[in-house]
């Protein structure tokens, strides 16, 4: 490698099939890899049969680390940031590091792959044109609620990590502060062994967890449908039966366009109710 380059290189999140052709030639080629747990990623590069060098970056020797590292990358040296699982910086230590490479001048490059928001997100059934992610909600029952109550009106879709020793606990809050009726997904163990994806409200998954105490052991990501409008009730009879009429002619979108052209009534609002008639 010609130019000192910090890449910010994404590890599996437990299938090991999901390791790029990318990113472990860059490990190899690298002088050091700058990892959140040294044992833990010796074990994944001597998988791949990468020896390059590890030095240890974690969220409580990160600022230090992050002038060694600086150093070396200014001598010349490539470094690659990896985390336990998943990309780097998501829900993980690495922002103060990357963050002091770029002011100093020094190229950083993503090596994208596995990373737990992503793939639960692709598999949820939720609306993923806007979504929101909390990273871990507070431990404590009462900072939970109250940081739930902030998010409860958020009309995306959003998302959280949880652990195994809270999930139920954080389920419960889930239920008093959003109400039972809440449609969530809980992606469980995602791409290992005992990957599980339940959807449904929130009373029902809380039902399944309960019937199964398996579902409540692994990592979680949890992902919540956004606060949904009430569709429908402010528009007049007559936009209603118009709709209606042309949703015997033309397909829902384009329907729900031309309704909205002529009626002042925004296009989502229309979309939703044309749904509705659609299906009834």
């Amino acid at each position: 490698m010609s130019e000192a380059v910090l890449y910010v290189v994404a590890t599996p999140i437990g299938n090991l099939g999901d390791m790029t052709p990318r990113a472990i030639e860059v490990l190899k080629q690298v002088e050091v890899i700058a990892a959140e747990d040294t044992r833990h990623s010796r074990r994944l590069l001597n998988h791949f049969g990468i020896g390059t060098p590890l030095l240890s970056c974690h969220e409580h020797n990160e600022r230090q680390q992050a002038e060694k590292l600086l150093a070396r990358l200014q001598q010349g040296d490539s470094v690659a940031l990896i985390s336990d699982a998943g990309t780097p910086l998501i829900s993980d230590p690495g922002y103060f590091l990357v963050r002091t490479v770029r002011e100093a001048g020094v190229k950083v490059v993503p090596v994208p792959g596995a990373s737990a928001i992503i793939a639960a997100l692709s598999v949820s059934g939720l609306a993923t044109d806007r979504f929101f992610f909390e990273g871990f909600l507070p431990a404590k029952s009462s900072g939970r609620k109250k940081r739930l109550a902030e998010l409860a009106d958020f009309s995306c879709t959003w998302a959280c990590y949880e652990s195994t020793h809270r999930i139920s606990d954080s389920l419960k809050d889930f239920a008093e502060v959003l109400g039972g009726s809440r449609y969530i997904v809980l992606a469980r163990e995602m791409t290992k062994t005992f990957e599980t994806v339940l959807a449904g409200t929130i009373s029902e998954v809380m039902a399944c967890l309960e019937d199964d105490s398996n579902q409540c052991k692994g990592e979680f990501v949890l992902l919540v449908e956004g606060k949904r409008e009430e569709t429908g009730q402010l528009i007049d009879k007559t936009t209603r039966e118009l709709l209606a009429r042309l949703l015997q002619e033309l397909p829902i979108k384009k329907a729900a366009a031309v309704v909205a052209d002529l009626s002042g009534h925004r296009k989502k609002e229309l979309y939703d109710l044309a749904l509705t008639l659609k299906d009834s």
